[in-house]
């Protein structure tokens, strides 16, 4: 044995060290490797960490340019398989592998780390019922996150315009893929960046859709970036992303969640037919309570007018009283005068002017303490003052009449202007049978229908002389020919 290792080449340390990276690297040129992530590092020129298992460790590295491509960020803790080529570093007879795909290892990896993101969010109380925002009742504007391509976005529009039409802002991204998490979270950021003062209005409400997939196809709506984005939204944000039976990170974070797209434009905008149901009933119940408030008022004034006493009576009784003293006045004033004039037969005659001027003065002096003493002036104040009080109420009710017809006026406009009888006046009608049901197809029609049409200005019967076929002028127009009016009107069929 001794002979024979003499027969052996002689290697430095360094020679050998290069035989084995080229062994090693020309034979494990590319392999895949399962392990748990231990020891992750950031620099700047990429990610440094371990692959570990039970038994063994080996190092890992994945440059900058590779991370790009990456569907999945490696974290620490997170079981994964990677894809690469076996590097060897002779000055230290160290080897790692050089990572070109990375891929978590199999869905109960993903399904692990969503747990691990969602127990941090919640425990950072973005999943809080507090956080949520209030959708708006009738949003002007509509923001949608999704794919210009697909059914989502089609679904979407559709349903707008079948509820209540509004004016939408699509906002492209990739929904699935690397850059699918960054385009969405620039989406919910650039929304609520707009300025409503320039040409773009800001939305009142965000719709972050995508169709359904697997886990792997929903991840970027799991990712920290979007989750973060939808909690800084001072917009509301419905989440409609995947199937109902998907659950999303997004789903949680935001301010409402929708099973489909489809659902999702119902939770942003009411129907139409609820709105003028709506309408109805209030301008019926306004109608009542108008009424009401009337009666009301009305009773009230009458219960007034009947506590008010009357002024005549007052007077009439007063004045009476007034007459009765006058009289008494003057029978004293006279007894009084023809008992001074015993008194004075012996004396010195006096002017009979002067004694004129004498009692007339008595007479004014008596007669003001009388009038001052009756009650007619403090009664005459109490009935002024009612009066003004009944011309402030007066006053009062016609303000409250007028503002409520004002309001009524309004309502009666718009509920004018979405009436089908503004169309009548434009020079259309409406037909109906004589069950008073809507005709709107000539085919349905049989030779001698009765019909009712309706105009702006009233509402006629006719009976159908022709059964209702198509005449072939109707054909040939409908196959985008053109034909002058007289021609048409000489070729048509006659209906009525």
């Amino acid at each position: 044995m001794d002979n024979n290792s003499e027969n052996f080449p002689i290697w430095s340390v360094s020679e050998f060290s290069g035989v084995i990276k080229r062994t090693v690297e020309e034979n494990l040129d590319w392999v895949r490797i399962r392990g748990e992530i231990s020891g992750l590092k950031e620099y700047k020129s990429g990610l440094f960490f371990s692959l570990k298992d039970q038994h063994a460790k080996i190092e890992a590295r994945c440059w900058r340019s590779t991370i790009k491509k990456l569907k999945h960020l490696p974290e620490d803790g997170m079981e994964v398989i990677v894809s690469g080529k076996i590097n060897v570093y002779p000055p230290h007879s160290n080897y790692s592998i050089v990572i070109e795909e990375l891929e978590p290892a199999g869905e109960g990896a993903l399904l692990k780390l969503l747990e691990e993101r969602k127990r941090k969010f919640s425990s950072e109380g973005l999943f809080d019922a507090d956080l949520k925002k209030p959708l708006p009742f009738i949003p002007y504007v509509i923001g949608v996150v999704t794919s210009p391509n697909g059914a989502v976005i089609k679904d979407i529009l559709h349903r707008i315009e079948d509820r209540l039409p509004s004016n939408i802002i699509l906002w492209p991204a990739s929904v699935q893929g690397q850059t699918a998490a960054g385009d969405v979270s620039n989406a919910i950021r650039g929304f609520n960046a707009l300025d409503s003062d320039r040409n773009i209005r800001k939305p009142d409400l965000i719709i972050v859709a995508r169709g359904g997939g697997s886990i792997e196809d929903l991840w970027a709506f799991n990712e920290e970036e979007v989750v973060r984005a939808v909690a800084e939204s001072i917009i509301p944000v419905i989440s409609a992303v995947g199937h109902e039976t998907d659950t999303t990170l997004i789903d949680l974070v935001a301010d409402r969640r929708a099973p489909t797209p489809s659902a999702a434009a119902e939770m942003a905008v009411p129907e139409r037919r609820q709105l003028l149901s709506r309408l109805a009933d209030r301008e019926s119940r306004l109608f009542i309570s108008i009424g009401n408030n009337i009666v009301n008022k009305t009773t009230f004034m009458a219960g007034l007018l009947r506590g008010l006493p009357d002024a005549e009576s007052i007077l009439g009784s007063v004045s009476h009283q007034l007459e009765i003293q006058s009289e008494s006045l003057n029978r004293e004033v006279k007894r009084d005068i023809i008992s001074k004039n015993k008194s004075l037969m012996g004396l010195r005659v006096s002017h009979p002017r002067q004694v004129i001027s004498f009692k007339t003065q008595i007479f004014n002096d008596r007669s003001y303490r009388l009038v001052n003493q009756l009650p007619t002036q403090s009664i005459i104040a109490r009935h002024e003052s009612l009066e003004k009080q009944a011309v402030i109420l007066n006053e009062i009710i016609l303000k409250n009449i007028n503002e409520n017809s004002e309001k009524l006026s309004v309502k009666k406009r718009l509920l004018e202007n979405l009436s089908y009888r503004s169309v009548l006046a434009r020079g259309f009608t409406v037909v109906r049978n004589k069950n008073k049901h809507l005709v709107s197809s000539a085919q349905s029609l049989d030779t001698g229908s009765k019909l009712l049409v309706e105009f702006h200005d009233g509402i006629i019967t006719t009976i159908t002389i022709n059964e209702g076929k198509v005449p072939k002028t109707y054909q040939k127009l409908s196959s985008g020919k053109k034909q002058s009016k007289d021609k048409n009107d000489d070729k048509q069929g006659k209906l009525l």
